[in-house]
């Protein structure tokens, strides 16, 4: 049982390189190839295979004539001068063939002479005279001979030298193409250590800043360096000296790769994109050559623009952590550190680098000279929130009734990747509800409960189970109802969604970079009103506090020894609750107090823990007739928006007045104000 409280493209490319690469063979090419080759086996193996015709003997035309003469002739087929045909009756080729007529077949009564069994023919051929015989068909009806004549004069000398040079064309196309496969892997072989930087090809769209939203300040430092390079001498008459490196630093899904490519798109000149973790590889020095190879490739071109993605991937400090670090990581550091050093004031050759962990980046490497420049690209506030939702609409088919800027509202904390994603999912739920052919608002409403609630799972059974849910998740919404600078409650529902048997749920209108202590002392107490309101009803807590308690011990840790807003120590950093990204440092670090001030602070926070604990479970006894009526409803509907929530309490006498009887109603209608 939790509660959040955040609702918080890519250009064509080529192979880089001095001279243009052979395309890698397309899967098309290689199916018509195996598709040639299996009707070639075909071919030959139905060739091999195939029934033989019988033999035929040839015939001269005066034995063929003595033939037909004899009635021992049952059809033949004329084409030009040739002349094929079959017997009746089976002759027997006497031993020397001449102009002699064959004879019969031996009976069983006349054996054959010969010591050997001679050869039997059931068909003939022979050719005619060039002349011509008129009195050939006039015998041929006369003795009932079936005739077939064949047109001889059709282009079939094209069919027979397909036929002829089709298996040869195919043979030839199979060596060409593995002799291709040969030499591709001969120049990946002996290319192992080049770099594996890919291209943009300007003359291919791409993605431009027209298609970037919520990041101006990012833009327009960006926009600087594509005009740099662009007009780099309106910048050197002034003796402005060309940004060597500029690193994109942000959250997870904020566009620094977006921007990278917008760059791309906007300088017109080539763009070098390269992830940092291809690099690094098992074998010693590939890293570094790679490094080498790509700066070369980019001086050769230049003006060009190197963009390196996830930069910690090879950029993490030296030495770090138990065992120090990776010996082939840092060749390729120092190589990518001395090709940073290596530009003169004339090559315009700027280096992009991308990371969401630049606590973890050397010192060396951001040092002036190297990146020159530091670019955050942040979350996006509500303007940046709702230009990029007017984007990511676009292809869809939104109803009349979606309002981008309420959505931008309530989604504070949301990241462009975020956003996109919240544009999907409505779609896809407009999609399986297939009602009508338009996103809805009830289809970014889902999509936003399954974004930060999670999945939606099968509702609870047990009936015990569900009144303890029902009074946790009450708890919670209680206590943040009536807790004076808290965030809106906008949903509560005991459907189990992802791993949380119930949810409670608030969205901060406003976009916050700052919490005072009151707020984040009434976000303790709502974080422990579920199990006070467990304590109160059930007198018997249970297991599904876990996550709030975790949720609130950390930030009472950050309170106490990182933000010093506890009374007991003073205002005081102490570094409690930092995480530290390398393994073993935390161990190796000296501590900044001593072992007495360990214990101070675990009491300091064990007491604003009891505190808030203590809070939550005075306002549920005094209102122990709002927890019983908002429990029933969540029982009944199961889920409740804020607007309900605030009907529910307004309309209940008991839930409107304060211990004393009064003072309250002005609280609730300063909330409802601020709501508005």
């Amino acid at each position: 049982m939790s509660m959040p409280t955040r609702p918080s493209d890519s250009p064509t490319r080529r192979n880089a390189g001095d001279k243009p690469t052979a395309p890698p063979p397309r899967p098309l090419v290689r199916r018509l190839w195996w598709l040639a080759m299996a009707v070639l086996l075909a071919w030959n193996l139905y060739a091999f295979f195939a029934p033989k015709a019988p033999p035929a003997v040839a015939l001269s035309y005066t034995a063929f004539l003595g033939q037909v003469r004899a009635d021992n002739v049952a059809s033949v087929t004329l084409a030009g001068q040739n002349a094929d045909g079959v017997f009746k009756n089976a002759i027997v080729q006497p031993p020397d063939v001449g102009a002699s007529a064959p004879t019969a077949a031996p009976t069983a009564a006349q054996p054959s002479a010969a010591s050997a069994t001679p050869a039997t023919f059931t068909r003939f051929t022979t050719v005619m005279p060039v002349t011509g015989d008129v009195q050939l068909l006039p015998l041929l009806e006369q003795h009932g001979v079936s005739v077939t004549v064949k047109d001889t004069t059709g282009g079939s000398w094209f069919l027979d030298l397909a036929t002829s040079l089709l298996p040869v064309a195919l043979l030839v196309g199979m060596l060409f193409f593995m002799g291709r496969q040969s030499q591709r892997g001969t120049q990946s072989l002996f290319g192992f250590g080049g770099s594996k930087a890919r291209v943009y090809d300007q003359e291919k769209p791409g993605i431009t800043f027209a298609d970037v939203a919520g990041q101006v300040e990012a833009k327009a430092e960006l926009l600087e360096v594509v005009d740099f390079l662009k007009r780099p001498q309106r910048y050197r008459h002034l003796g402005a000296r060309l940004p060597r490196g500029v690193l994109l630093i942000g959250p997870p899904g904020t566009g620094k790769t977006l921007l990278a490519r917008a760059v791309a798109g906007e300088a017109g000149v080539p763009f070098f994109s390269i992830s940092a973790s291809e690099f690094v590889e098992m074998f010693v020095g590939v890293g570094a050559s790679r490094v080498r190879d790509l700066f070369t490739k980019a001086k050769a071109a230049a003006p060009a623009i190197v963009f390196v993605d996830e930069i910690d991937a090879v950029g993490r400090q030296r030495g770090t952590g138990m065992g120090g670090g990776n010996d082939e990581r840092e060749q390729t550091l120092n190589q990518l550190l001395v090709e940073l050093d290596g530009f003169d004031d004339q090559t315009s050759v700027i280096v992009i680098a991308a990371t969401n962990r630049p606590d973890v980046l050397d010192p060396a490497l951001l040092r002036p000279g190297r990146f020159d420049r530091e670019v955050t690209v942040g979350l996006p506030d509500r303007a940046g929130r709702q230009a990029i939702l007017v984007i990511h609409t676009r292809p869809l088919r939104l109803s009349p009734g979606v309002d981008l800027e309420l959505l931008a509202r309530r989604t504070p904390g949301f990241s462009g990747a975020d956003l996109a994603n919240l544009a999907n999912e409505a779609a896809l739920a407009a999609a399986r509800r297939g009602e009508t052919d338009e996103v809805d608002v009830r289809d970014f409403d889902e999509a936003m409960d399954k974004i930060v609630l999670g999945t939606r799972q099968a509702g609870l059974q047990d009936e015990g189970e569900r009144r303890l849910v029902a009074y946790h998740e009450g708890g919670h919404a209680l206590v943040a109802r009536l807790t004076p600078g808290a965030d809106p409650v906008s949903k509560i529902t005991i459907i189990p969604h992802g791993r949380a048997l119930g949810i409670t749920e608030q969205f901060s209108e406003e976009d916050r970079r700052n919490y005072s202590r009151a707020y984040l002392v009434g976000r303790l107490t709502i974080l422990l009103g579920g199990r006070a309101a467990e304590e109160v009803v059930f007198s018997d807590p249970t297991t599904g506090a876990e996550s709030d308690l975790k949720q609130a011990t950390g930030l009472a840790r950050r309170m106490v020894g990182l933000w010093g807003m506890s009374d007991e120590l003073g205002a005081i950093w102490y570094g409690v609750g930092e995480t530290h990204p390398f393994l073993g440092r935390e161990m190796g670090a000296p501590k900044e107090y001593a072992e007495a001030t360990a214990a101070e602070l675990d009491v300091a926070v064990r007491k604003l823990v009891e505190r808030a604990h203590q809070q939550a479970l005075e306002v549920l006894q005094t209102r122990r007739a709002c927890l019983d009526a908002l429990a029933a409803e969540l029982l009944l509907h199961e889920s409740l928006d804020g607007s309900q929530l605030d009907a529910l309490l307004a309309a209940d006498r008991a839930c409107a007045l304060s211990r004393d009887g009064q003072g309250e109603t002005a609280a609730l209608a300063a909330y409802d104000e601020r709501r508005q």
